[in-house]
């Protein structure tokens, strides 16, 4: 097939300051990870007993067992009960081994349901290796925690990298990219989550892989190792947690009816191979789901939260869910920390900059022309996200009256899709030349502050009178974590100066479909 012209843009080289600014970016990002990963005191994290308890049970060499079978290890239940009294405060030889507190604590608590065995085993596998590659058993319990809370850091740090290079294809604009990495940085919870033990950092990432390739193909760059790349990176992200099935629907649209597509033949032939793919790779797990349960998603809490009726009188009502189900979401989407969400940043900053978000997002990214299309597709992946918790909530308010599955945190696999829409909605607000070269740098400079604001909201409401001294003594940890914090606004400060230097695109340049030769 002959190739489609090339413009030059389509091979624009990264500048040098580009890159050291997108460099200075992704270090300030695993800066703010570092410190979350030693802010938050063990088992403060939502669900991070479950989730340790789970990567435990594989690198002792115990089986996977099905929903709801799981039971917490009696060690893991010790632990949480000296982390919960106080004791991780005491000094760091007073704290055991793995292997001491198993001996001490043998066995499973028979009334304890670990629920985590309703998703599949992918990120507990890659964190029992890890827990086996750093000798777990002769690690300190609390020691052996953080590696996994590193480990999965690790696993979140290329975020600000595949924003950059989303929102670089698109909006061509060297600035944008850098400001889009940054972005990450301006949801405290998403650096949180990511730094504690979670199978949701593995499904952040592998959701902002397949929406940054997603990009080149609505682009107009479908080669076949663009379209491999998706069908395996799409395969693990669904194998990892369910909250990845709404990016399969998005895959198909967007291949069938994105920029740049072939005849339909091809364009059908194409889809179908990537799906085709995704499904040999992960896809097999559901479908084995629905063979063995009768279910997609079954409950691993079904055994201890039965379904009930309402009292006679008090019926489901409407408001209650919206107001309790809405204000989660939006609270934890943006900072909502500990296990009992009680260390949540201001519903005074925290609902106006929702507003904001969203309305410049619904007013500018979805404006008539070429890329309108592009913008459209992408925001099904967080549309599906929302409207899914948001059904299965229903559903369990409905039968257990509780309000329940609502998490800002489950619409992570498309934060991705969320930036680069945002980049384009910011882009076309309204102003000159001197709007264009300040908007950048206010953004990023905000973007820092809510980085600040999180940990600073996090120090203040859940770290015990220790301050950071929880992984070691008293004196080096604060030392140690205060170090970290200056080095961290340093180089923001370097970045926001290396943005504000950084060449622009006007915004008619966006979204012009680049053809890269097939």
């Amino acid at each position: 097939m002959p190739s489609r012209p090339t413009t030059p843009v389509d091979r624009a080289r990264v500048g040098r300051l580009e890159g050291i600014t997108l460099g200075l970016v992704v270090a300030v990002f695993a800066l703010v990870l570092g410190l979350w990963a030693v802010l938050v005191p063990p088992f403060q994290a939502p669900d991070e007993k479950a989730h340790f308890d789970t990567a435990l049970h594989l690198a002792i060499g115990d089986a996977w067992v099905g929903p709801g079978d799981q039971r917490f290890l009696n060690a893991v239940q010790a632990a949480a009960g000296q982390a919960a009294a106080g004791t991780d405060t005491l000094p760091a030889a007073s704290r055991a081994t793995v292997q001491k507190l198993r001996a001490a604590h043998p066995g499973i608590d028979p009334g304890a349901v670990d629920q985590m065995t309703q998703h599949p085993p992918t990120a507990y596998l890659l964190q029992a290796a890890v827990l086996r590659t750093v000798g777990f058993e002769y690690l300190r319990w609390d020691h052996a925690l953080l590696a996994l809370r590193l480990f999965d850091a690790l696993v979140v740090l290329p975020l600000p990298v595949l924003a950059w290079a989303a929102v670089r294809r698109l909006t061509r604009s060297p600035r944008a990219a850098v400001v889009g990495a940054a972005a990450v940085l301006a949801v405290p919870e998403l650096a949180s989550i990511a730094a504690s033990v979670t199978n949701d950092a593995l499904t952040m990432s592998l959701g902002g892989f397949v929406t940054a390739v997603l990009v080149l193909a609505l682009t107009g760059d479908r080669r076949p190792r663009v379209l491999l790349s998706l069908g395996i990176a799409l395969g693990l992200l669904v194998v990892t947690k369910g909250t990845g099935l709404p990016a399969v629907p998005v895959v198909a649209l967007a291949l069938l009816l994105g920029h740049g597509a072939p005849a339909w033949g091809r364009r059908l032939v194409e889809t179908a191979g990537v799906l085709l793919l995704a499904g040999a790779v992960g896809g097999w797990w559901w479908v084995r789901n629905l063979v063995v349960y009768r279910t997609l998603q079954p409950d691993g809490y079904a055994a201890i939260r039965p379904p009930q009726s309402f009292p006679a009188g008090q019926g489901p009502d409407a408001l209650t869910f919206v107001d309790v189900s809405w204000g989660t979401v939006i609270r934890t989407f943006w900072g909502s920390f500990g296990s009992n969400a009680f260390a949540s940043m201001s519903p005074w900053l925290l609902v106006p900059l929702t507003l904001v978000t969203v309305g410049v997002v619904a007013a500018l990214a979805f404006r008539r022309g070429p890329g309108r299309r592009t913008a459209v597709l992408l925001a099904v992946f967080p549309v599906l996200l929302l409207a899914a918790q948001t059904s299965t909530s229903i559903h369990g308010y409905l039968t257990t009256t509780t309000v329940v599955g609502t998490q800002g945190r489950y619409l992570f696999p498309a934060v991705l899709a969320l930036i680069v829409l945002s980049a384009l909605a910011w882009r076309r607000l309204p102003g000159g030349t001197r709007l264009r070269r300040i908007l950048p740098v206010v953004l990023v400079v905000g973007m820092v502050v809510l980085a600040t604001v999180g940990l600073a909201t996090a120090r203040v409401r859940l770290v015990p009178g220790a301050g950071y001294a929880v992984w070691s003594d008293a004196s080096l940890g604060a030392t140690a974590t205060g170090v970290l914090a200056f080095v961290a606004l340093l180089t923001a400060a370097a970045a926001v100066v290396g943005v504000a230097r950084l060449p622009s695109t006007p915004p008619d340049a966006v979204d012009s479909p680049v053809h890269p030769p097939r």
